[in-house]
């Protein structure tokens, strides 16, 4: 038994993209893993559970496709992403995992007996499926459906229904079991509702691309936390530190720009003041 301080080596990303039919949550996975492999897309598996949906979008590049035809049980599951690492896969897209909540759903309806007693018999079952996706030393990205519904919306002086995505077809509060979950609305933005990397907390919407899939490849073999890099900002004592900062953490820079203009303009204000008492010698204290 060994304390030890925490660090983040190589890690895999899992991710997840929830939204309603038609938001473009496959085309957006591709993507994200399109950055993930830095453009190899033949490193890419979609388990296909959207009979044969993915196919849709093989002009994007070679990616391979496992098709998963019904039982969607979580044994199905876990043995078509064993076929994917053993092929040497470095990302996996499962599209979608709603049907496998769905099965579960369905065999819990189908046991006799107390229905509250019985989920103990489904949970191990998910739990199954879940610890793969978390414990694979690979990248995974999930879609899962909404529940949809309408809302009335006035554009151009006229009512008119949008559609909505609302509660993802899944067990309640799966999103714990992700790094980073993305909300994609029916005209395809994406914002993160949640987001440990902290690179796409808070920000605007934004249209998912191979860009974002780099940008979080970046934050997984980055050794350096966002609260360190803060730190090192405050701590750097020259414009020459703070630019040899930024460019050697590009990305993870981009997302804290403004504190990176604060800590230049405070260094080129102490060189004012410096350079106005003459002879290079630091303002004398008041």
């Amino acid at each position: 038994m060994q304390l030890k301080k925490s660090e983040r080596s190589k890690a895999k990303i899992k991710m997840a993209l929830q939204g309603p039919s038609g938001s473009g949550k496959t085309m957006s996975a591709i993507l994200l893993a399109q950055g993930l492999t830095n453009g190899d897309l033949s490193k890419v598996a979609i388990i296909d559970s959207e009979a044969g949906s993915s196919n849709l979008y093989s002009h994007l590049g070679g990616y391979n496709v496992l098709s998963l035809d019904n039982p969607h049980s979580p044994d199905r599951y876990v043995e078509a992403i064993d076929i994917c690492i053993k092929a040497g896969m470095e990302v996996v897209i499962l599209d979608s995992i709603s049907h496998c909540w769905d099965y579960l759903l369905d065999y819990h309806s189908s046991l006799q007996g107390n229905s509250f007693v019985n989920w103990a018999k489904i949970k191990p079952m998910e739990k199954k499926f879940v610890d793969k996706i978390l414990q694979s030393d690979i990248h995974f990205i999930a879609t899962m459906r909404v529940k949809q519904d309408y809302v009335i919306n006035e554009k151009n002086g006229k009512m008119v229904p949008e559609k909505v995505g609302l509660k993802a077809i899944q067990r309640d509060e799966i999103s714990y079991e992700f790094t980073v979950v993305f909300d994609i609305d029916s005209k395809h933005f994406a914002s993160a509702s949640k987001d440990r990397t902290l690179l796409f907390e808070g920000k605007p919407q934004f249209l998912i691309n191979t860009h974002t899939g780099k940008k979080i490849l970046d934050w997984c073999n980055s050794t350096i936390t966002m609260p360190e890099m803060q730190q090192k900002i405050i701590e750097c004592m020259t414009i020459q530190e703070l630019t040899q900062l930024y460019q050697n953490n590009l990305d993870m820079a981009k997302s804290l720009e403004q504190e990176f203009v604060n800590k230049k303009n405070l260094l080129n204000n102490l060189l004012t003041n410096i350079s106005s008492n003459g002879n290079g010698t630091y303002p004398k204290a008041s």
